[in-house]
């Protein structure tokens, strides 16, 4: 994500909730919905590169305000700023842990 200049990359650690449907979300904000996709695009190539693995499931590519990648154990989020703002998801999953990634200047 940080590759594609994604904006707000945070991580939440969710191992510890019980219930919860995942170990890990990473969110991320795009900057268009040609700026989300290629985010979209990028999480997927460098994780089949890194670790074989292709998306259990993907949501949202239809109209990339909300681009969901759900690899099972983390599951990847990329949106436009309205949509992240409105669904909120660090505030919905606040007992996880929640990390802000530092991105590379």
């Amino acid at each position: 994500m940080d590759d594609k200049k994604a904006i707000d990359i945070r991580i939440i650690n969710l191992k510890n909730i019980k219930n919860s449907i995942t170990d890990y979300f990473v969110l991320a904000t795009g900057n268009s919905n040609v700026h989300i996709d290629a985010i979209a695009d990028g999480v997927q190539v460098d994780v089949y590169k890194k670790y074989k693995e292709r998306p259990w499931k993907k949501e949202g590519l239809e109209n990339s305000e909300w681009i969901l990648i759900d690899f099972v154990n983390v599951v990847a989020h990329i949106f436009d700023e309205n949509k992240r703002d409105l669904y909120n998801l660090e505030n919905l999953w606040g007992d996880g842990i929640i990390k802000e990634f530092n991105t590379k200047k």
